[in-house]
Formats: C-alpha cells, sequence, structure tokens
C-alpha cells in the first residue's frame, strides 16, 4: 500500500471518481489508505465535512493560517483549529471580521497557557529529580560527599523554582486576559443566559420575522410536512397487526381508531 504525499495525478483521479464512486473503491483502486483518501477529499474538496469539520478547514484558508504555522507547532496547529472550529460553530457562523480577531486571540490565550502548564510540569519533574540527586548525595559519609556537585544542584533547584513562580505568575495573567476576552466576546455561559433572558423577541415577532423570510418560512414548512407524513406512515405501520417472536399477534399501537375486530 502506497504511503507518503497524495500526487498530482492520484489527486486528479479522486477529483473525478469522487461523485461516482466510494471512498473505499478509490483508494483501493489507488492502492491507498481509506483514512488518508477520505482527508484529502475533506481537506482539499471540501467534502463529506460536519460542521465543525468545516470551521476547522475554512480556517486553512485564511491569509494569517501561514503566521500561525510559523509561531505554533503541529500539536499546537490541531488544538488551534479544534477550539476554532468549536467556538465558530457556538456563534453558528455569525462572526464578523474584528469578531473573527478576537477569537483568534482567545485561542492563542488558550494554547500560551497550555505552554506554562507544560513548563510547569516540566519544572516540577527536574525538580524532583535534583531533590532526589542531592539526597543522594548527602547520604554518603561527609569525607565522600562531592560539595561542589551539591551546590550546583542546588542553585539549578532555586533557578528552578524561580523559574515555576515565573510560570504560575504568567499562567495568572494569561487566564485573567482570556476571561475578560470571553467576556467582551459574550461567550461566557452567565451572558449567554442572561442574553436569552433579556431577549424581547416574543412569539409573534417570531412569526413576523418569518413571514419576511420566505425561504426560511418555505424549507421549515418542508421539514414540517416531512414529519406530518413520516409520523401518518408509522402511525399506519404500527396500527396493523405484527406477529412478535414469541408468537403472539398484536397492534403494537392501539387507539380508538386503530382498533380491529
Amino acid at each position: 500500500m502506497k504511503t507518503g504525499r497524495i500526487s498530482k495525478d492520484e489527486e486528479r483521479t479522486i477529483t473525478r471518481l469522487i461523485n461516482s464512486m466510494t471512498v473505499e473503491d478509490i483508494a483501493s483502486q489507488l492502492d491507498r489508505n481509506v483514512t488518508s483518501v477520505e482527508n484529502f477529499i475533506k481537506r482539499k474538496l471540501k467534502v463529506g465535512l460536519s460542521k465543525i469539520e468545516a470551521a476547522a478547514y475554512s480556517l486553512e484558508d485564511r491569509p494569517y493560517w501561514r503566521e500561525l504555522e510559523s509561531q505554533f507547532t503541529t500539536d499546537e496547529l490541531e488544538l488551534f483549529k479544534y477550539h476554532w472550529a468549536r467556538i465558530i460553530s457556538q456563534f453558528k457562523d455569525d462572526v464578523f471580521p474584528t469578531e473573527e480577531l478576537q477569537v483568534v486571540d482567545v485561542i492563542k490565550l488558550e494554547i500560551l497557557m497550555n505552554r506554562c502548564l507544560k513548563c510547569n510540569k516540566d519544572n516540577i519533574e527536574q525538580i524532583n529529580t535534583y531533590d532526589h540527586m542531592v539526597r543522594d548525595e548527602r547520604s554518603r559519609d561527609k569525607d565522600q560527599q562531592d560539595h561542589d556537585y551539591i551546590i550546583n544542584l542546588e542553585r539549578q533547584i532555586a533557578s528552578l523554582r524561580a523559574s515555576q513562580e515565573s510560570l504560575n505568575r504568567d499562567y495568572r495573567e494569561l487566564q485573567a486576559k482570556k476571561g475578560s476576552m470571553l467576556k467582551e466576546m459574550k461567550g461566557t455561559r452567565e451572558q449567554r443566559i442572561k442574553r436569552l433572558e433579556d431577549s424581547k423577541q416574543s412569539f409573534t415577532s417570531w412569526v413576523a420575522s418569518m413571514m419576511q423570510d420566505p425561504e426560511r418560512m418555505k424549507q421549515y414548512g418542508i421539514e414540517m410536512e416531512k414529519m406530518r407524513s413520516a409520523m401518518s406512515n408509522e402511525k399506519e405501520r404500527l396500527g396493523n397487526f405484527h406477529q412478535y417472536d414469541d408468537g403472539t399477534v398484536d397492534q403494537p399501537f392501539l387507539t380508538p381508531d386503530t382498533v380491529k375486530d
């Protein structure tokens, strides 16, 4: 099975066959892994995307994506796309350019906070290692102890503890900035609930807005008719006699309208 980057010829083949063959058949014809072909179709052709996936891949089309690639690692970029997709979906794609920049900045703060925590964890592990090394050295007889070695380790421990305090301070500052930005974006749970409570829209105004949007009203009407038709068909099906696995015959849906002699 082929591995590595999909070639230009393979890209053209996938594009040509996407509407006539399944992903599995295309992958088999190209001797490729199904997942790699599916990822290419989603990423390049934007076919078969969920709403969240579409939002994530749309980020790569932004002009500032290259800047983000130069600022963050591959793992951090994946996390960036994950947060971007979920936040954009939360706001129902109703995001203006200035709000889009706010979303980007909030995610940057989140990633920087993660960096602080990772560095803090590394410092703690390093401090524990050095502490253990100091204890081992001090456990020896006094005439066998390497005092310069102990002093050097203790200096490194002190330096790491100072770095740890700085990281904790940076983390708290980033957390405060992130919380402030989320409030500006009206993205906290408290503000979302307050916005619903403060909403002045009534049922009458909702109906009025629907009447001003014929396309949306038509779409809702189609969905309601599909639901009514499906309910009617299911009622008829369940109102007939059915034989169960134990051999008994009965009507699953029994009402005065469906009762049979």
